[in-house]
């Protein structure tokens, strides 16, 4: 059968937490069809109004429609709220936040039920959905077929972007993201400390920090570059002896400003253990291997 080029993909939509809301919102708001269920049946009144159907049950809402989007607590949520729900030639869209193990788990498990699976990470916070210009988008993995069938109803409330076949690489690329940016906040709670006990504004020390770390950004296209090749000393500016023999001047530095150096010890630790191995032309790539505990051939020692 020809669908209707005027028809919207129905969704069903389990889980109306902030980030459930938002997506089921974004889909109304462009005139999907969509069925809602959630654990407290409160949470789905305000959507009704908007024109969404509430489901009884989460069994009842995953037989309303082919497209299931699931965005519960965590893995386990998923288990519970699924349990004796007819999952057979369904379309099963799981943007619960998992590891990569889980989700490669959740893939196996969808097609024992005879549902197709796509993993998902949500890469936004709740008001950025709906909101193109704000940047967010959703790593998918799994079926590429499932993604490019249901893409154009996917990017409705916020940007994809497919990462690959394996189901696990969604959640992988999620946390890989994330784990950067908590370095990049360690980084900066670091430098606010420095300057805490001092008479600078930390408002007026806050846009240098901002541009440094934009600035410093395009360095992890070299660090990709090198683990790519293996040659780790390739365009190194300053290498990894030179930095090793700073390092004395950041920890004195946060002595005497009455900083813990926590946050900066462990990185700085790596990095002298990578040059007693005698890595000290390369940049700071190897430290990247020293964190692998099965690490992988290189050449660029």
């Amino acid at each position: 059968m020809t669908r209707n080029p005027v028809e919207k993909t129905p969704v069903t939509m389990l889980g109306l937490g902030a980030m459930g809301t938002a997506l089921a919102r974004a889909w109304l708001a462009a005139g999907h069809p969509v069925t809602v269920w959630n654990r407290t049946p409160a949470r789905a009144a305000a959507l009704s109004a908007e024109g969404a159907r509430i489901a009884d049950s989460a069994a009842e809402a995953v037989t309303a429609n082919t497209l299931i989007v699931v965005c519960l607590l965590d893995d386990a949520s998923v288990d519970e709220v699924l349990a004796g729900t007819d999952l057979a030639d369904r379309d099963l869209v799981n943007l619960t936040t998992s590891t990569p193990a889980q989700a490669r788990a959740r893939a196996e498990w969808a097609r024992e039920r005879g549902a197709r699976y796509l993993d998902g990470g949500i890469m936004a916070v709740p008001p950025m959905i709906g909101v193109p210009e704000a940047g967010g988008y959703v790593f998918y993995s799994g079926s590429r077929e499932l993604f490019e069938r249901h893409q154009e109803t996917l990017v409705v409330p916020v940007g994809t972007t497919y990462v690959g076949e394996d189901a696990g690489f969604a959640a992988l690329h999620d946390v890989a993201l994330l784990s950067a940016m908590y370095g990049m906040f360690a980084g900066a709670a670091h430098a606010f400390a420095l300057i805490r006990k001092e008479d600078i504004d930390p408002t007026s020390f806050a846009p240098l920090l901002a541009d440094w770390l934009v600035a410093m950004a395009p360095a992890v296209h070299q660090t990709a570059d090198h683990l790519r090749s293996g040659d780790y000393t390739k365009g190194v500016v300053s290498n990894l002896a030179m930095q090793v023999a700073g390092t004395p001047t950041f920890l004195r530095t946060a002595e005497e400003q009455g900083v813990d150096p926590q946050l900066l010890s462990p990185y700085f630790e790596l990095m002298r253990r990578r040059l007693a191995e005698g890595s000290g032309q390369e940049d700071l790539t190897g430290v990247v291997d020293m964190l692998v505990t099965t690490r992988p051939s290189s050449s660029g020692s």
